[in-house]
């Protein structure tokens, strides 16, 4: 708990605020400058999966010649369960590397979260090197990787659902609800790992203390005791606390970075993309996956703006 107070003041909804406009607003336009003149993309490669990376990296006041090597390592490190070998060989390279940028910033504070990290003390007690590269190391595959997923997913729900894409287009009021109810809905993690401190029973099953317990956050999710009609997709549900986002001591520390950026990414999307539909000659998209979930591609067509 110390730890995640030293941190959280970084990524408090204030603190991220001044971010807004200047720097995710500047990213997602960046990219979709990219394809907007063409009338016919696939988002994912283009916007989704492009742009939290590039945020966190300007948020940590990386040079832009280091993204694509960053978003390299990234993609390996998350991969590690996979090829374990390559996992820890970039976690190793993003440690070095971090090494220097946090030397750099004790020198000189810059206004990046980085050296929000290097200065932040509570009770007298700053984060050593270590625990600033670890927490690093956290941020970059959880933000990149969740993101990217949930962003992929809200798309694709509303293009399946054009009546809900229209009310929010015609009333950007909305945006918020629909980003809840699109984390609520396709959460892009399915499923997290946590242990029992003490014994415990679940709807008369006990639970030892120290047992692995493997909680299926999309079930809950999805629970048609919490919300009426849970397999369907209403922007207009009445809202309610949903777990994408987990709960507890461990309730996720980007959640207000991903809010803001989801909801700046369907913003500009909506203002920049008219009469954005899925685009009929393509192959039909879904969004797949049993502990990670999102749509591999989201090919759309939309008019000239």
């Amino acid at each position: 708990m110390r730890h995640r107070s030293l941190v959280a003041h970084a990524f408090r909804q204030k603190a991220l605020a001044r971010w807004e406009n200047e720097l995710i607003g500047s990213v997602v336009h960046e990219l979709i400058d990219g394809f907007a003149g063409r009338e016919r993309a696939e988002l994912v490669q283009e916007l989704t999966f492009r742009f939290p990376v590039r945020v966190i990296a300007r948020l940590l006041g990386l040079p832009e010649e280091d993204f694509a090597q960053f978003q390299r390592w990234s993609v390996e490190l998350i991969g590690l369960a996979a090829d374990f070998e390559r996992g820890i060989a970039a976690s190793q390279a993003l440690r070095d590397y971090f090494a220097g940028v946090v030397d750099d910033r004790r020198r000189d504070p810059r206004d990046d979260v980085i050296s929000d990290l290097v200065t932040a003390e509570v009770d007298g007690e700053r984060l050593d090197d270590e625990a600033i590269y670890s927490f690093l190391r956290l941020l970059l595959p959880a933000g990149a990787e969740t993101t990217f997923r949930s962003s992929g997913n809200l798309l694709m729900l509303l293009l399946t659902h054009p009546d809900q894409l229209e009310a929010v287009r015609d009333d950007r009021s909305l945006i918020p609800q629909t980003v809840e109810e699109g984390l609520r809905c396709e959460p892009p993690l399915l499923i997290i790992a946590r242990s029992t401190t003490r014994d415990t029973e679940l709807r008369g099953v006990t639970i030892p203390e120290g047992a692995g317990v493997g909680v299926c956050i999309g079930s809950a999710n999805h629970d048609e005791e919490r919300w009426q009609d849970p397999e369907r997709f209403d922007i207009f549900r009445e809202p309610q606390q949903h777990l994408a986002f987990a709960m507890g001591p461990h309730m996720c520390l980007g959640m207000h970075l991903a809010r803001i950026e989801t909801r700046v990414l369907l913003d500009a999307v909506l203002d920049r993309l008219p009469n954005l539909r899925l685009d009929p000659d393509a192959d039909d998209p879904h969004v797949r996956g049993l502990i990670f979930r999102s749509p591999n591609q989201v090919p759309v067509v939309f008019d000239p703006a």
